[in-house]
């Protein structure tokens, strides 16, 4: 996630709890929804869409607040 922004994203958790809270948030979905479609955890699907859909969230806010700090950092 955020390959080509490591450098941003490095920043950010070192200088933003918020960011720091939403990338552990999304690590943790992460795994939940892997071990959802491996089998390892049986979900229903209404569980993993909502799982997902919680992922996504917390990745577009995380996206929002990268492009905030590249356009406040590189002017």
């Amino acid at each position: 996630m955020f390959e080509y922004e490591q450098e941003i994203v490095d920043a950010l958790l070192n200088e933003n709890e918020n960011f720091k809270r939403l990338h552990s948030k999304h690590g943790e979905l992460k795994q939940q929804v892997n071990q959802a479609n491996s089998g390892v955890t049986p979900v229903d699907g209404y569980v993993l869409d909502n799982l997902k859909k919680e992922k996504l969230h917390l990745k577009d806010q995380m996206a929002a607040m990268i492009s905030q700090y590249r356009q406040t950092h590189t002017g």
